[in-house]
């Protein structure tokens, strides 16, 4: 176990917060609630970026940007939307400061006529937007997708999981019929699943929400639900079908091919750096972080070791064709030569900032052909032949990456309950947690009834059910169509 890292089982919350301490992810910032994401953090997110936009790319959305800043005004357009987000936003009153003895102070001649909202999410300004781009059923669909940061003015925040400000991508399409418009956000929630458990190696079920727990202004939310390692659940990407809710507020209408004039139909999706706080939480342990290959910035690290300058030019001679072989293969390779730092500093920071192999080189391996391997995942060490390390490298971190999502999907099988009565449900709850299918009568009144008894809410109404018989509701006795998936959740 690392020194400066709280075990998961003594402390789960500090663990996490040390693990992305001593992995040089993020820090807390001078603002309240915000984050300084460091650069291994950047890279991290950098990369699932680069997966993601690739993703939305391939089903033929393309990038743009829009304000940060909304006029008040908008938000009040579509009520269910001012109402979801009315008690997040940050407003811009002022335009400008003046010095005074003390320093500066607002001018309070700078007031704005209208106040701006720093976007929470940007739904207003973007059909707002595209009121002008659309007349006729020859301009859609649009499929747009913005990378973006976001302000909602979070009381409690935790790095990563929740923070007043955070980095996210937002999608926002517009279609000429109810079934593409569908259609599209049941596509790109199947995007979020495949990145999810393709790329970070984490299980999760897809499903829509209860009214209760959908987006402001939306018909539907679908959802992609992770279980942690401390069996609570976290929402990791959703997927809106806006109906045409903000097309009426914005009043974008197309002239259809049968020359009637029609409003457009909706969706918008997104997924922010909330995945790598959930990416930490599915895979590292108490000696630091564990990352997927697919995403690692880093996927092996070479440390070369000697004791005199002549060893030294030995070793690095005979690195350096290994390193450019597993360049040429596509390996995101980093060479360690620096010689103010001990080789086993070295090992112990690799493993707390979870590169997934390790390389390390001394002079009896150059004279053998032999390198000395280690994986981060199961930290076994094995000493192998040099050769053929360029098809042998990128086959271990496939090996690695699916290790990890067996793992990852083995333990939320395991920490998966059923319960027949509220009393089992509170047990399991208590003693247990994890995810918990169990029948609801389908009132929000149970809903919110259970909510403040055990801090557990509805997750989702899963697609894939395996619990899809009907029964009576573990509350009210009520009939049950089917069982849905409760957790208690970050």
């Amino acid at each position: 176990m690392a020194k400066n890292i709280t075990t998961q089982q003594k402390d789960y919350s500090q663990w996490y917060l040390d693990i992305i301490r001593e992995a040089k992810l993020a820090q807390h910032s001078p603002v309240r609630g915000c984050m300084v994401i460091r650069p291994n953090g950047y890279a991290l997110w950098e990369n699932m970026k680069a997966e993601l936009d690739r993703m939305f790319k391939e089903t033929g959305h393309e990038n743009a940007y829009f304000p940060l800043f909304i006029p008040k005004s908008f938000l009040s357009k579509e009520a269910q939307h001012v109402e979801g987000f009315a008690k997040e936003c940050a407003v811009i009153t002022h335009s400008r400061l003046i010095n005074t003895p003390d320093g500066v102070d607002v001018d309070p001649e700078s007031r704005l006529e209208e106040e701006l909202i720093v976007r929470p999410t940007s739904e207003t300004i973007i059909w707002d937007t595209y009121r002008d781009w659309i007349q006729s059923y020859r301009d859609l669909p649009i499929l747009v997708n913005q990378w973006a940061n976001v302000v909602r003015w979070e009381m409690r925040t935790r790095l990563f999981l929740r923070t007043m400000e955070f980095l996210w991508q937002e999608g926002h399409t517009a279609h000429a019929t109810r079934e593409e418009a569908e259609i599209e956000t049941r596509k790109m929630l199947e995007v979020y699943k495949t990145f999810a458990q393709d790329f970070m190696a984490m299980p999760v079920i897809t499903g829509v929400k209860t009214a209760s727990e959908r987006f402001a202004g939306a018909v539907d939310t679908y959802c992609i639900e992770a279980l942690m390692q401390d069996g609570k659940a976290l929402q990791a990407g959703t997927s809106h079908f806006l109906g045409q809710n903000f097309a009426k507020a914005f009043n974008v209408t197309f002239q259809d091919s049968d020359g009637q004039l029609k409003y457009v139909w909706a969706t918008s999706w997104g997924v922010s750096t909330r995945l790598i706080g959930g990416l930490i939480m599915t895979h590292s342990d108490d000696h630091g972080l564990v990352l997927p290959p697919r995403l690692a910035p880093t996927q092996v690290v070479m440390v070369p070791i000697w004791k005199s300058e002549e060893e030294r030019t030995q070793v690095l001679s005979y690195i350096g064709p290994i390193r450019q072989a597993l360049l040429n293969a596509g390996v995101r390779v980093k060479l360690d030569d620096r010689d103010n730092l001990k080789p086993g500093w070295k090992f112990t920071q690799y493993e707390i900032e979870g590169v997934p192999l390790r390389i390390a080189v001394g002079p009896r391996d150059t004279q053998n052909g032999n390198i000395e391997l280690a994986r981060r995942d199961t930290r076994e060490k094995s000493v192998i032949s040099k050769e053929g390390l360029e098809q042998k490298i990128p086959a271990l971190l496939e090996e690695i990456q699916a290790t990890l999502f067996t793992q990852a999907l083995e333990r939320r099988e395991r920490d998966t309950h059923v319960a027949t009565s509220y009393d089992a449900f509170k047990q399991i709850l208590d003693e247990k947690g994890g995810f918990v299918y169990a029948h609801w009568d389908g009132t929000p009144e149970t809903e919110t009834k259970i909510k403040e008894e055990t801090k557990a809410t509805i997750r989702c109404i899963p697609f894939d059910n395996p619990h899809n018989s009907p029964g009576k509701c573990m509350v009210t006795g009520k009939s049950s169509e089917q069982m849905v998936l409760f957790a208690r959740s970050y």
